[in-house]
């Protein structure tokens, strides 16, 4: 985020996110040149409850213009999957006895990006009509899921609408070691640069 943004109200953010996103060229994908349509809201996290109470306001407002917005929480998604596997209540049955290494390696396996997560979400948006993908709940799903992962996935996935990933951290550049994507603005080992930082997007 960059800094003039950082110091604005949630009501100015809001009104910058609802401009973008409402926009022909946003919708359109304009301007993008041959990068995928990948666009990351970053957050501190702190501000966490604010930005989820703002997003979900977004989305009622951009419905209420007529853009339809799937809106996929990364959490509530891999519970359903779990539940959906059978070993939702396994998994909460072991939480506590199990080595925290070894349930990260089981959860990994089971929300594997490539063979699960990502055509899970690639199953929503063939039967869901949307203008624009909205991806939230990174913070909740890490460390199992990586962001760099599910995005780097996606690319073939959701290439003809937009997509926004609300992140709570930094999305950084630099010329010495490109884009990355620091998860809590703590972790810097997410390289990922085919996105833009949608608070620096203009219409």
């Amino acid at each position: 985020m960059n800094k003039s943004m950082k110091t604005h109200s949630m009501q100015e953010r809001f009104q910058h996110l609802l401009t973008v996103i409402s926009s022909t060229r946003f919708l359109q994908m304009q301007g993008l040149g041959n990068e995928v349509p990948f666009f990351i809201c970053p957050f501190q996290t702190k501000e966490s409850v604010d930005m989820e109470r703002l997003r979900l306001q977004l989305v009622n407002r951009l419905e209420q213009n007529g853009i339809d917005v799937l809106d996929i929480n990364l959490y509530d998604l891999s519970i359903e999957l779990l539940i959906r596997r059978k070993i939702w209540d396994k998994t909460i049955e072991i939480e506590t006895t199990v080595d925290k290494e070894k349930l990260k390696e089981l959860l990994q396996g089971v929300l594997d990006p490539e063979s699960q997560l990502v055509p899970a979400i690639a199953n929503k948006i063939s039967q869901t009509a949307h203008d624009v993908l909205f991806l939230s709940g990174v913070g909740e799903v890490y460390p199992y899921i990586r962001s760099h992962n599910i995005l780097n996935n996606l690319q073939s996935t959701a290439k003809d609408k937009p997509t926004v990933m609300f992140f709570p951290g930094a999305y950084t550049y630099s010329l010495e070691s490109g884009a990355s994507l620091d998860l809590f603005s703590k972790l810097h080992d997410d390289k990922y640069y085919r996105a833009f930082n949608i608070f620096h997007y203009e219409t």
